[in-house]
């Protein structure tokens, strides 16, 4: 039941982080140019995470090996 885009605070209570943690993983996206981190949008001066692509990250997540 997660609206179509979220605040990053609503992505971190989604997944269960910190507000920073969750900041940090969309600066990483955009950093990376997407190969990393949570994908989100502008909406002018705020930060958007889209539903589908929260989804996405966490499935990717999930595809993963776990790490050593």
């Amino acid at each position: 039941d997660l609206a179509p885009f979220l605040t990053v605070g609503q992505a971190a209570q989604a997944l269960q982080l910190g507000r920073s943690k969750t900041y940090e993983l969309t600066v990483e996206w955009e950093r990376t140019g997407g190969e990393s981190g949570i994908p989100f949008v502008w909406f002018g001066n705020q930060k958007r995470v889209p539903r589908d692509a929260l989804v996405r990250y966490v499935e990717g997540l999930l595809e993963r090996p776990p790490a050593a």
